[in-house]
This record gives structure tokens, C-alpha cells and sequence, in this order.
């Protein structure tokens, strides 16, 4: 029986329940997926994509360069952070999907609703700051690849980046998925080379699996760089990205179907961070065997006391001799681009949701990289190379510092029955996701307070000067820390407009205002952010 549509869709739907036996329904001009209503395990390839576009942003040259780096000064010693992040970003990642998918709303349209207009403003720039953080490392890569490309300099590398961005925005219109499917072929084709430099690196088993499962931080150094590789892991903006993503489907609004859009979701998930998992530990074991081994040259040794991004393609040297510089370039190039696709979503998310507006893409995209471009240059200009690549890892400690003020509201909502209805976080889950977010929170603070200290023990300033200095780190370090225990403490005071109740007969999902049915998705405006529309398509009876 043919029902009034709620309100004009992408996809065309029917009545005819022959319809919702097939595998997928799609519509060509706007590449949406409709999930059939059915129990079936072929379902799985219907929410195949969120996942692994937000996996992306676990590839980027931000991760490149802090593995690469963890490798050269500690060899496999800090493994264990990228088993625990990858872990640690497996649960969280999958809270963002539950809580898009159960309530219809991503992570910053509920921070919208539920705070108020002042500590929601700060919200929005400190999630702004973090999209400009996370474009720093791929604009910095960008120009280096560049460089070894094309002998560029890394500083005028860095101005080309907003045209290559453009460029990368405008073959959009030719299908984001043909697109990101190739970018994601360039991006594993330097996986694979590392996977392969691993049988003629031969690290240490028994050494690499102490670093896996033997947690340790020798010095304020490896605390650093702890950190860094944290914030290169769990990144904030990847927590609004993912939980908007999700809403480009059009899932059954039934109790079983939410159960199954969510448990295949995590499946999804779990298995691109596991690819993300073994490509990051491959380049740590890579970097940590090739610059410890006695049989270096002098030059390479030189590139290991200080390896980043523009030195490291030696590393694939056994592998592809001669070329290992041109492929390196091209992969780290399609690593930088990928991620600017990621990037540009989740900037478009959070400003739609924070504040209710809208830029085109490429208006969007424009503002943010040259927010990146400009310290990037500043760096390039005077520290070169070396410079610029130590401002990488400074990029990933603010995704560090900045991850809670995206995590606290994300654990808050996901575990509150009022907005989650019957698919709240169970108490196990919550424990667990607390406990992650209170050690990342703690080493935070920890570093914080102990560099700083450390800083004015060590500096030359004048005594008053020493006071004064320390007086506003201090003041900001509680300010920070302040913050955090207001979204900690706060009490959620709305409720969810499409929370999920279930009938004890049909088990339909209805609103909680009024009785209307949630089967409103996907969002149109999801939708249009993410796929150029070449014509309006609407719901069929």
C-alpha cells in the first residue's frame, strides 16, 4: 500500500514490497543506498563507506610523520599507543555512528540543542581550530610531495596547496566515489610498500610484540609523542564527521533494523581500522628496523636523527630502488587529498550544526586551508624542511588537547536514555569509554603541567618574568581544565525529538513528539554536502 511521503527524498521509493527484497536500491543521479528491510548479512555492503572515509583521516600524512618519527628515536617502544588508540577509536568511532543513527541528528546539531549559546560558540571554535589542525599536516605534505615530485620548494609548495584543493573539489562533480575509490588505491599502494619492506627490514618479532603489549614512556619526549600519536589516531573533527556520514542512508526505522544499521556499522568500522591499525604499525616497524640497523650510510643516518615526511622516502630504498622517491611522493600526495575530502565534510558539519549555516564546499574548503596555509608558510619560510614538519607533530598534540571537548559531549549523549531511548550505552560500555576518555584527558594535563614546569625551570627569564609566565600557563591550564568538568558535570536537559520508542506490538520506531514516524532519512542536507546534485529526484507513491 502506497504511503504520503513525510517529505521529498533523494531516493525514489515505492510500496511494492518486491522492492524491498532486492540488495540494494540505488539512484544513479545521487548515489544513495537504500537498506532493504530484511534480516540478511548482504546488508553489510549497504553501509559499506562512512567507516572507511573516516579511516582516511588515520592515514594522513599527520600519522606518517608521527610514526615515521616514533620509529626513528624509539624504535618499536611506542607501538602500544597505536594498538590502544586503534582500540580506543574503534569504540568511540562507533558511539558516533549509534548516535546518528538513533537519533537522526549528528554530534554537533545535539550540542547545539542541548547547550547553551555561549559555551556552544566555544564548542564551535574549538572544533573549527581542530579542522584547521588537521589540514595543517595534509597541507604540509602536500609540499612535500611536491617537492620530491617536482623539486619545488616546501614554502611554495605549501601556496599550491589551496589550487590543488580547488582542483580536487571541482572533479567532484565527476563522482566522489570514483574519486575516493582511486585517491584509496594511491594511499594502500605505499601500504603495500611498506608491507613489503617489512620482509627485507626484519624487525625483531619478539621486540615488536614487547612494544605492542608493553606499555612505556621513557622521558617527556616519548610523553610527547605519545600524545601526538594519540591526537593523530583519535582526531575530534572524525567524531562529527562519522556521526553525520551515517545519515546518508536510508535505513528500516524498525527496532531490528536500527540494531542492525548500528552493529554493522561497528563492523565496518572495525575492519578499516584495522587496515589503518597494521599500515601504521608498518611504518613504525619500517622506520624503527631501518634506522637501527649498523648497516646505514652516513646520509641516512643524518635523516634519522631528524626524519620526516620529505627524508623518509630512503626507507623503501630496498624495494623500489630509484623510484622509492617518485611513489612515496605520489602516495603521500594522495594521502594529503584524500584527507582534504574528509576534512572539507566534517568542517561543513560542524558549522551546520553548530551554527545552522551552510557555505558551498569550495567557499568552505578555501577558508579553512588558508587558515592551515598561513602558519604552514609562516614555518616553511623560516625553519624549512625541518620546520615544517615539526609543526606536524604540534598540529597532532592540539587534536590531542582538543579531543575531550568532542568526546565528553559525545560519552554524555550516547549514554543518556533521553536521547537514546532503548539504545543507551550499556553500563560496560559506558565504564569503558569513560575510563578511555579520563586517561587521555589525564596524560594530557600531565604533559601539559609537567612541560611547562619544565620550560620555566630551564628558561632565562628574569624572576618577575618567570612569575608572570607562570601565572597564565597556569591560569589556562585551569581554564582547560575547568572546561572539561563543566561538560563533564553538566547535566543534559533535552530530550531527543526522534528518540527511539518502540511499539510492544510492530516494534516501529515513533517520535516522541506527536506519534510521526521516523522514516525521514537520509537527510537531505547530509546528502547535498556530500554529492554534487545534477537533478532534484523525489518520492514516488
Amino acid at each position: 500500500m502506497a504511503s504520503t511521503p513525510v517529505q521529498p527524498q533523494f531516493i525514489a521509493s515505492t510500496g511494492n514490497r518486491s522492492l524491498s527484497n532486492a540488495l540494494l536500491i540505488e539512484n544513479p543521479e545521487s548515489d544513495q543506498i537504500v537498506v532493504p528491510d530484511r534480516k540478511s548479512w548482504k546488508n553489510l555492503f549497504a553501509y559499506m563507506g562512512p567507516g572507511f572515509l573516516v579511516s582516511i583521516a588515520y592515514i594522513d600524512p599527520g600519522n606518517f610523520e608521527t610514526d615515521l618519527q616514533s620509529g626513528a628515536q624509539y624504535k618499536y617502544e611506542l607501538l602500544w599507543i597505536i594498538l590502544v588508540a586503534s582500540c580506543a577509536a574503534l569504540i568511540i568511532q562507533s558511539l558516533a555512528a549509534n548516535l546518528g543513527v538513533v537519533t537522526g541528528k549528528h554530534l554537533a546539531e545535539h550540542c547545539r540543542i542541548e547547550y547553551p549559546k555561549v559555551p556552544n560558540f566555544i564548542l564551535w571554535v574549538l572544533a573549527e581550530i581542530a579542522v584547521v589542525a588537521c589540514d595543517i599536516p595534509e597541507v604540509i605534505g602536500t609540499a612535500f610531495a611536491l617537492n620530491m615530485l617536482f623539486n619545488i620548494p616546501v614554502w611554495c609548495g605549501v601556496l599550491l596547496t589551496g589550487l590543488s584543493t580547488l582542483v580536487l573539489l571541482a572533479l567532484q562533480q565527476y563522482g566522489v566515489r570514483k574519486l575516493e575509490f582511486f585517491i584509496a588505491f594511491l594511499v594502500l599502494t605505499i601500504a603495500a610498500c611498506f608491507f613489503v619492506e617489512l620482509g627485507y627490514a626484519k624487525p625483531n618479532s619478539s621486540e615488536v610484540l614487547r612494544g605492542l603489549f608493553v606499555p612505556q614512556l621513557k622521558g617527556n619526549g616519548a610523553t610527547g609523542l605519545a600524545i601526538s600519536l594519540l591526537g593523530a589516531m583519535v582526531m575530534p573533527h572524525n567524531l562529527f564527521l562519522h556521526s553525520a556520514l551515517v545519515l546518508s542512508r536510508k535505513i528500516p526505522r524498525s527496532v531490528r533494523g536500527i540494531k542492525e544499521a548500528c552493529r554493522f556499522y561497528m563492523i565496518e568500522s572495525g575492519f578499516a581500522l584495522m587496515v589503518a591499525f597494521l599500515i601504521n604499525v608498518s611504518v613504525i616497524c619500517v622506520s624503527g628496523a631501518v634506522c637501527s640497523s649498523s648497516n646505514l650510510n652516513l646520509d641516512d643516518q643524518e635523516s634519522c636523527k631528524d626524519l620526516d615526511l620529505n627524508k623518509a622516502s630512503f626507507l623503501l630504498r630496498n624495494v623500489l630502488g630509484k623510484w622509492s622517491s617518485k611513489l612515496f611522493a605520489i602516495a603521500l600526495l594522495a594521502s594529503g587529498q584524500s584527507s582534504t575530502i574528509t576534512g572539507t565534510y566534517a568542517g561543513q558539519y560542524v558549522m551546520q550544526g553548530f551554527l545552522d549555516l551552510r557555505l558551498q564546499p569550495w567557499i568552505r574548503n578555501f577558508l579553512t586551508r588558508c587558515l592551515a596555509i598561513i602558519p604552514s608558510l609562516i614555518v616553511a619560510i623560516i625553519g624549512g624542511s625541518s620546520g615544517a614538519g615539526k609543526l606536524i607533530i604540534i598540529a597532532s598534540m592540539i587534536l590531542s588537547f582538543e579531543l575531550p571537548f568532542a568526546l565528553i559531549p559525545l560519552l554524555k549523549f550516547t549514554s543518556c536514555k533521553t536521547k537514546m531511548g532503548a539504545y543507551v550505552n550499556s553500563t560496560m560500555i559506558t565504564a569503558i569509554t569513560w575510563i578511555i576518555g579520563s586517561l587521555l584527558m589525564a596524560i594530557n594535563i600531565y604533559y601539559l603541567a609537567s612541560s611547562f614546569i619544565k620550560l620555566l625551570l630551564h628558561s632565562h627569564l628574569k624572576l618577575v618574568a618567570a612569575v608572570f609566565a607562570g601565572i597564565i600557563g597556569f591560569s589556562g591550564m585551569i581554564v582547560y581544565v575547568c572546561g572539561i568538568g563543566y561538560l563533564v558535570f553538566r547535566k543534559n536537559k533535552k530530550a531527543t525529538h526522534l528518540l527511539a520508542l518502540a511499539t510492544a506490538e510492530n516494534g516501529e520506531l515513533t517520535n516522541d513528539v506527536g506519534g510521526a514516524s521516523m522514516d525521514c532519512l537520509p537527510r537531505e542536507d547530509i546528502v547535498s554536502m556530500q554529492l554534487p546534485q545534477r537533478r532534484v529526484t523525489v518520492d514516488v507513491d
